[in-house]
């Protein structure tokens, strides 16, 4: 999905991503247990059908137990709100919360003291 999305981001979007070393890349395909959280998130109204997309990043974000999901889409994604939301259902369902942050937020992240 990521790499879908990437092919429609603005060039200097691709060209980080391109230039990140495999080091610090990893791909993590969809499985029929993220797509059931997903719509899990969906059937449980933390957002609408049409960002199904969406709770497919953070439900195989969960699955997977990355550190944290960055994001710049404030609507469905980097929202207390719809964080709250998708958490408690984990939570519920046995996964451990998601951290869901701005690109902003994790700036310089790695250097902080």
């Amino acid at each position: 999905m990521t790499e879908s999305e990437l092919t429609n981001a603005p060039e200097n979007v691709r060209n980080f991503f391109e230039n990140l070393p495999d080091t610090c890349k990893e791909k993590v395909l969809v499985t029929p247990d993220a797509l059931k959280l997903a719509q899990t998130y969906v059937d449980e109204k933390v957002v609408g059908e049409t960002s199904l997309d969406d709770c497919i990043h953070i439900a195989t974000a969960t699955l997977n137990k990355v550190d944290m999901l960055v994001s710049w889409n404030f609507k469905h994604i980097v929202n207390i709100y719809r964080i709250r939301g998708y958490n408690s259902i984990n939570l519920r369902l046995g996964h451990t919360s998601l951290e869901i942050h701005s690109p902003k937020e994790i700036v310089n992240y790695e250097n902080e003291e």
